[in-house]
């Protein structure tokens, strides 16, 4: 498995898991109203890196697995947002293991951060077992907090801190 920057050859593969029901029922965005151009637009956003990394998780061979990501990078309080989505034909195959350590090595050496945070659905029991896992650290619940698609969804908050 490798990480890469996010590629235009991507774009169907990403689309896929947006439009799969499974994967797409725990994200705030309405993936009825996605397309490959949006796909493509993100896509080529991510080049630039100064504020968000979006990377590509592949096989051996380049085939896209997911995109893993460091958002709202904020140098001066050493923080970023963690966020992780797969393609259905990865979820359960080491991938998100490798890619959730590989960010986590980039936040803490190359970019020097202290902190890596995230928010996840408190419905999402797969992933927050993940998590916990990986080493986050569960911090507090922010109850109701979002109305999505006409229901209102608690999230749970989790860090890990540089070692």
């Amino acid at each position: 498995m490798h990480l890469r920057k996010l590629n235009i050859r991507d774009a169907d593969r990403i689309l896929e898991w947006i439009k799969d029901p499974e994967i797409n029922k725990y994200f705030r965005f309405d993936p009825d109203k996605m397309n490959r151009d949006d796909v493509i637009s993100f896509i080529e956003k991510a080049q630039n890196e100064s504020k968000d990394i979006h990377m590509a998780a592949t096989d051996d061979n380049d085939r896209y697995l997911g995109t893993v990501s460091l958002k709202n990078i904020n140098y001066n309080d050493k923080n970023a947002e963690y966020a992780i989505s797969l393609h259905k034909d990865a979820v359960g195959s080491g991938v998100a293991k490798f890619a959730t350590e590989e960010i986590i090595k980039i936040a803490f050496t190359k970019l020097n951060l202290e902190r890596i945070y995230l928010n996840v659905f408190s419905d999402n029991s797969r992933a927050i077992n993940f998590y916990n896992k990986m080493g986050f650290k569960y911090e507090g619940e922010l109850e109701k907090h979002l109305q999505i698609r006409g229901e209102f969804k608690s999230l749970k908050l989790f860090a890990i801190l540089k070692k």
